[in-house]
């Protein structure tokens, strides 16, 4: 365990930064974090962590640029009683401290399992903290606990050097089976994996809009589990491509406008579906982007009796044009999906990555990280200017934190 009492982290302070009038993220000197059970009985159930890898979500773009999580980062802040939060929420790390409980939560009495949760141990987790105690996680619902607390955004991350983390959330990690730098994304894949277990996608045509990491993860995904067709829809040309080569059947680009009603859909991206689908409209419509006209794309582009998944988070409100006609008349079905079943989709999520013949792990690695040229950053040479532009130029970027 290292001995020093301060650690690098990258941080948002709503006193210091405020949040109208900047972006970004601070690399800051914070406290290192420690287990104190008699001051915090909690850290008996908790564990240090020295991170090796952290990925960077769409949802720290969106802090990043202040488009979403306001309300979510400030009311916690203040709940807290304090201005400072550590962001970040995917990752593996070597568990270096553990509390005097956490045995009980693993304890695993096939001694010939080779991967356990102990010190030493290499480890990804769920960034959605659940309580264990309301209505929805005794049901087995916790990814929409009504008490939830999120890595990074209204509990402080894993952006940092060392990090405590609730036990309880910890996915253990097998290097021979997923290689490091994509357990650190199990997080964001596992988004896709409900995402596309949400509804039976065997033999169906399906239009993701807003082609990136997840939109990928999820093309990737809809061709092992057995969509006929799958079309990517998105504005950046070199995100299509990307999705091309990762097994979208078609590709549609969508042109950047100056609208006056953000939440306009694109007619020409319609017409182009109803073109691929005959008339009818795709059965499943994903969306990825949260932008408020791609949620329109979505609707406007399933056919009668299909599906929408609205993955896509941004802060504010949107407008449905004509909504009893589009949703109601037309029999739509429309499925808000948030993180991860936890930890069922963890499953399905390692055992996809772990099967070498579907190519999913190969594919990532290669394509959506490009064989981390480019896509793996030192964090301790972290600069806002450097940080910004890798996030323009790849879908998915990813820390090298500790070694």
């Amino acid at each position: 365990m290292a001995s020093k009492n301060t650690i690098k982290a990258l941080t948002f302070d709503s006193k210091e930064d405020g949040w109208d009038k900047s972006r970004g993220f601070v690399m800051r000197e914070v406290p290192m974090p420690v287990l104190d059970e008699k001051k915090n009985p909690e850290d008996a159930l908790s564990v240090i962590i020295k991170m090796r890898y952290a990925g960077v979500c769409g949802s720290d773009r969106g802090l990043w640029y202040r488009r979403a999580f306001k309300d979510m980062a400030l009311d916690s802040l203040k709940r807290e009683k304090k201005t400072l939060r550590i962001t970040g929420h995917e990752f593996v790390g070597e568990i270096v401290e553990v509390g005097s409980m956490v045995s009980r939560l693993y304890h695993d009495p096939d001694e010939k399992n080779p991967v356990k949760i102990e010190k030493g141990s290499l480890v990804s987790g769920d960034s959605h903290v659940t309580c264990g105690r309301c209505y929805q996680c005794r049901i087995g619902e916790g990814h929409v606990c009504m008490n939830e607390a999120i890595l990074g955004i209204s509990i402080d991350g894993i952006f940092a050097e060392y990090v405590k983390v609730p036990a309880r959330n910890l996915w253990a990690v097998d290097e021979r089976r997923v290689r490091p730098e994509i357990a650190a994304i199990y997080d964001p894949f596992g988004n896709a994996v409900h995402a596309t277990t949400k509804v039976d996608f065997r033999g169906q045509r399906v239009a993701v809009f807003g082609a990136g990491a997840i939109g990928m993860f999820a093309i990737l995904l809809l061709r092992r589990f057995g969509a006929a067709k799958v079309i990517a829809v998105d504005v950046n040309e070199a995100n299509l491509k990307m999705a091309k080569e990762l097994g979208a059947h078609e590709t549609i680009q969508i042109k950047k406008t100056n609208k006056k009603n953000e939440w306009e859909a694109d007619k020409d991206a319609i017409a182009r579906i109803m073109e691929l689908t005959y008339g009818k409209g795709v059965d499943v419509s994903m969306e990825m982007a949260g932008a408020p006209a791609s949620f329109n794309n979505c609707i406007q582009a399933t056919r009668r009796g299909g599906h929408v998944i609205a993955f896509g988070i941004k802060d504010g409100d949107m407008t449905i044009p004509d909504f009893s006609r589009q949703i109601v008349v037309r029999g739509l079905t429309i499925h808000g999906v948030i993180g991860r079943e936890i930890f069922k989709t963890w499953q399905i999520a390692q055992r996809m990555l772990s099967d070498k013949s579907n190519g999913i792990q190969d594919a990532i690695w290669n394509v959506i990280l490009k064989g981390g040229k480019g896509t793996i950053l030192d964090f301790a040479k972290f600069t806002p200017e450097s940080f910004e532009k890798s996030m323009d130029e790849h879908p998915k970027i990813v820390f090298k934190v500790n070694g």
